[in-house]
């Protein structure tokens, strides 16, 4: 009898040590760099677009929320509308009898894509009438302002002076890619900005416009007030009123005011009459 007791209390122990082994080898591998955030990262990654896939205004609704539409005013708006080649071919006529008078055509993003349906977007707002122009998605950590612009120059962004051209734009706002600001300090994002306009205007004789939402420029610029004097501004704000403006803007020359307004989502309001529209194609 002593030689069984003692028989199974060593099999306890041996199966107490087993089990304190194997916990301890799950906590060191728990503990390995990158072990226990392998999961949630391959989530992010997987939540994270394509590249090329960036549309105008995409980071608005997550960051500053969306509110009611516009109150009718005895301001005079022209409406118009921004495309990207996530909506495809554009019912281009279906838009005009609508009252869509002007429309800005995504062309391309970083030096990496081109819409591929920039031709039928672009054309074919012409073709029916509209005033229209271009629009270039930034991404200021893959190369600098000045080789994006001469991109986008390159590639559909350029301006004429036909009565029915607008100036480019720079889409400037929050990285759906990664880090908001694009891992550049405030005085980096100020000067790429500026590098890009600079560009622009070389190749074009044009101020772009650009476009951006008051609280990433707050994040990302510091609020610099040094572009309002020249780049006349489109704000992006999807609510009832347009709200504060960026530093050194005392007004605002278009609002992108919804994401889900019929036949294309994007739907803006340009402050003026479609005289003010023609003015700025014609410089």
């Amino acid at each position: 009898m002593p030689v069984l007791r003692s028989t199974s209390k060593t099999s306890r122990r041996s199966r107490f040590a087993a089990a304190g082994t194997l916990l301890a080898a799950l906590s060191l591998l728990l503990t390995l760099p990158g072990a226990a955030s392998a999961a949630g990262s391959h989530d992010t990654a997987a939540k994270k677009p394509a590249r090329g896939t960036a549309t105008m205004g995409m980071g608005v609704v997550a960051h500053d929320g969306q509110g009611g539409l516009p109150r009718d005013t005895r301001a005079v708006q022209t409406e118009g509308v921004d495309v990207s080649g996530h909506q495809g071919n554009v019912a281009w006529s279906t838009l005009w009898n609508s009252g869509v008078k002007w429309a800005y055509t995504k062309a391309t993003e970083g030096t990496y894509y081109k819409n591929e349906y920039f031709a039928q977007q672009y054309n074919g707002s012409y073709n029916v009438g509209m005033i229209r122009g271009a629009y270039h998605f930034a991404t200021p950590n893959t190369t600098s302002g000045a080789v994006q612009a001469n991109y986008f120059v390159d590639n559909g962004g350029g301006w004429s002076r036909d009565g029915k051209t607008l100036p480019g734009v720079l889409d400037i706002e929050w990285n759906p890619y990664g880090d908001q600001c694009f891992g550049l300090s405030q005085a980096g994002m100020v000067s790429w900005i500026r590098d890009f306009v600079n560009t622009y205007k070389a190749r074009t004789g044009r101020d772009a416009v650009i476009y951006t939402a008051t609280s990433w420029w707050k994040t990302c610029t510091g609020n610099n007030a040094g572009f309002g004097a020249t780049n006349p501004l489109w704000v992006a704000r999807y609510a009832a009123t347009v709200g504060e403006l960026p530093a050194g803007w005392g007004f605002y020359t278009i609002w992108q005011y919804t994401s889900s307004g019929p036949t294309v989502g994007d739907h803006d309001r340009f402050n003026g009459a479609l005289d003010r529209v023609q003015a700025l194609a014609n410089g």
